[in-house]
């Protein structure tokens, strides 16, 4: 169950669309920064197929300018 953290730096006069964005995700919860224009984001996927898919997307939301990975966890499932 890959767990990550980022800091996700909006381009400019686009953070609240970058919020919105990054909120419509199911496996991210968004927290705005209260004294920087950033946005503190932690990701939690079921597997590394949901991971990789995630970051696709991520990659793809042309509203973020610079996506920082702080802490990244992952405890393989047993089978």
């Amino acid at each position: 169950m890959p767990i990550k953290s980022y800091l996700a730096h909006p381009v400019q006069n686009k953070m609240e669309d970058l919020l919105k964005i990054l909120s419509q995700i199911e496996a991210c919860e968004v927290i705005p920064s209260k004294n920087q224009n950033l946005l503190i984001v932690v990701t939690e996927t079921r597997n590394d197929e949901e991971e990789q898919n995630l970051q696709n997307t991520l990659e793809a939301i042309e509203e973020i300018q610079l996506l920082s990975l702080v802490s990244g966890f992952n405890s393989p499932q047993k089978q």
